[in-house]
C-alpha cells in the first residue's frame, strides 16, 4: 500500500514559531519522514534542530548528505546548504542560491516530486516573497498533495498567498489542521493522481540546484533568453514559465521568481547608488583639499576651479543621498533566523 510518508515543509520570516506549532501537535510516532527547510543566512549557527527538540515531539536532526530516509524523524536543511531527495537517501549541497537563499524551498519540493511523487505532502508555511510555489506546483503535478498555511493566520503571509494565486493547492489550513491533515493523509493510501509535469524539467532543475556542470553549461537550456542579467553574477537570465509562474535561472545556476528578482535588482541599485554616493564625497573631498593647496601657493584660478568642481560633486551627492533616503525601504527578511 503506497501511503503518503514523505512530508517536505518550508518557511521564511516567522518560521521558527511556525515550525515550533506543528512540532509540538505532530505525534512523536508519526510514522512518516519530514524534511524542512528555513530561510536563513549563510553564517547563522544552525539552531533549529535544538529549538524544535525543546518540543518533546519527534527527533529533530541537521540533515546529512548519503543519509537514509528514516521513519519518525525531522530532517532540517543546515545553514548555507540546499536539501534534496534522492530515491531513499538525502542529498546536501551547496548549489547556486535558489530566490536570494541556500538553503532555499523549491529545491527540496522538487527533488522530492521526482524521487516520491505521490508519496509526497508539501506544506509552505509563513513567509515573505514567492519561494516554494514553483515546488508546490511539481508536488502536485506528479501526485502528490500540496498545502498552505492560512495567510489570515500566518505571520507572514506572503508566500502562502503567492501560492493560492499561482498555485491552486489543494488546502489552505491552519497549523492545528494542518497537523491533523497530515496523520490522516499519512494513514491511508495515496490515491493516484495523474501526471503532468514533463521528467525532464525536473531532472534540470534538480541537477541545477546540485551545481551539475553538464546541465548548466548544456545548451538544451529549459527557456528563452531574457533581458535582464544575474544579479549574483551579471550574467544572461533564462526566462522559464511554469503556468502563471514565471522564473529566472543564469548559466551557473542562480534562480529567482519575478519577484525575487524584482528585490534583487532593488538592492543592487541601492548598493550602486551608495557606490556611487561615496565616490562623489571622496571626489568633493579630494578636490576641496586640491583647492586649499592651489590657494597657499596662489594659484587662484586653480582654487576656484576646484572649489567649484568640489561643490558640483557635493550637489550631485546630496541628489542620490535625497534619493537613498527617501526610496529606502525595511527588509524584513534579514529578520529571520541567524
Amino acid at each position: 500500500m503506497t501511503t503518503r510518508d514523505i512530508v517536505v515543509m518550508g518557511a521564511s520570516a516567522g518560521g521558527v514559531q511556525a515550525f515550533q506549532a506543528l512540532v509540538r501537535a505532530l505525534p512523536s510516532d508519526f510514522p512518516g519522514s519530514v524534511f524542512i527547510v528555513m530561510h536563513m543566512s549563510a553564517d547563522a549557527p544552525g539552531l533549529l534542530p535544538v529549538i524544535l527538540n525543546r518540543e518533546k515531539g519527534m527527533p529533530v536532526i541537521h540533515a546529512t548528505d548519503g543519509t537514509p530516509l528514516g521513519r519518525s524523524r525531522i530532517y532540517v536543511a543546515p545553514p548555507d546548504h540546499h536539501l534534496l531527495l534522492e530515491r531513499g537517501y538525502m542529498r546536501v549541497t551547496r548549489g547556486p542560491r535558489e530566490n536570494r537563499h541556500r538553503p532555499a524551498i523549491d529545491p527540496l519540493f522538487r527533488s522530492a516530486a521526482r524521487a516520491y511523487g505521490r508519496r509526497v505532502v508539501g506544506v509552505l508555511l509563513t513567509g515573505l516573497l514567492d519561494d516554494g510555489t514553483s515546488g508546490l506546483q511539481m508536488i502536485k503535478a506528479r501526485g502528490g498533495v500540496s498545502i498552505v498555511q492560512d495567510p489570515e493566520e500566518a505571520q507572514y503571509g506572503s508566500m502562502p498567498a503567492n501560492a493560492l494565486e499561482h498555485d491552486s493547492p489543494d488546502y489552505s489550513l491552519p497549523i492545528a489542521e494542518i497537523v491533523r491533515l497530515l496523520v490522516r493523509l499519512v494513514r491511508r493510501p495515496a490515491e493516484a493522481r495523474p501526471i503532468a509535469m514533463p521528467e525532464v524539467d525536473l531532472n534540470h532543475e534538480i541537477k541545477a540546484a546540485e551545481a551539475d556542470m553538464s546541465v548548466i553549461n548544456g545548451e538544451d537550456n529549459p527557456g528563452a533568453p531574457s533581458a535582464y542579467s544575474c544579479p549574483e553574477c551579471n550574467g544572461v537570465l533564462w526566462e522559464v514559465r511554469e503556468g502563471e509562474v514565471v522564473r529566472f535561472r543564469c548559466r551557473v545556476g542562480h534562480a529567482y521568481t519575478l519577484k525575487s528578482l524584482g528585490t534583487a535588482k532593488s538592492e543592487a541599485l541601492e548598493g550602486a547608488l551608495w557606490t556611487a554616493l561615496r565616490s562623489l564625497e571622496e571626489r568633493a573631498s579630494l578636490e576641496k583639499r586640491l583647492a586649499d593647496s592651489a590657494r597657499e601657493q596662489n594659484h587662484v584660478m586653480t582654487a576656484e576651479r576646484f572649489d567649484q568642481s568640489s561643490g558640483e560633486k557635493q550637489k550631485q551627492a546630496q541628489v542620490i543621498r535625497d534619493m537613498l533616503v527617501g526610496t529606502q525601504e525595511p527588509e524584513v527578511e534579514r529578520a529571520e533566523l541567524a
